[in-house]
């Protein structure tokens, strides 16, 4: 893995293209960065390499699958030196999505997503408070998600 790869304006442009459409056919993604298909098939292999591109994404519609309810949760914990364990038992959830260590009010912040509010509340109480180490938590349902994009890369 070569951490030390330089990344140019080509690169970004590529990453860009592709961070809105991971389908784009990179014949598709060289037309509108003005260079070769080659070229673009070997510039993600070296980022890849890198580490610096970990995949490609399937954007869903949870809702439409019966997922409802986003929701996220402020961690707080017993002692910050029980973060490595608390996490490792969080990891088991399927229900996180994300999981961030933070500044702040809270140790952990968490993004989940249920079923219903059931569904949450089941994940709450027997999967998430029960976890050695959490002190307590506090839950934001999410109402509607407006923004959901790529950051923007220069």
């Amino acid at each position: 893995m070569d951490r030390n790869l330089k990344i140019d304006n080509i690169d970004l442009k590529i990453l860009s293209e592709l961070s809105k459409n991971a389908k784009l056919p990179y014949t598709d993604v060289a037309n509108r960065v003005f260079v070769s298909g080659g070229t673009v098939h070997v510039r993600m292999q070296k980022m890849e390499q890198a580490g610096i591109v970990k995949g490609s994404t399937l954007a869903l519609d949870y809702s439409a699958l019966g997922y409802d309810v986003t929701a996220f949760l402020g961690i707080y914990l017993e002692k910050s030196s029980m973060y490595e364990d608390v996490v490792a038992e969080l990891q088991k959830i399927p229900e996180i999505l994300n999981l961030h260590y933070t500044t702040g009010a809270y140790s952990i912040f968490a993004r989940i997503l249920c079923r219903d509010t059931k569904h949450l509340r089941e994940v709450l109480h027997d999967k998430i408070q029960s976890v050695v180490g959490i002190e307590r938590t506090e839950t934001f349902i999410s109402l509607e998600e407006r923004i959901d994009r790529p950051p923007l890369l220069y």
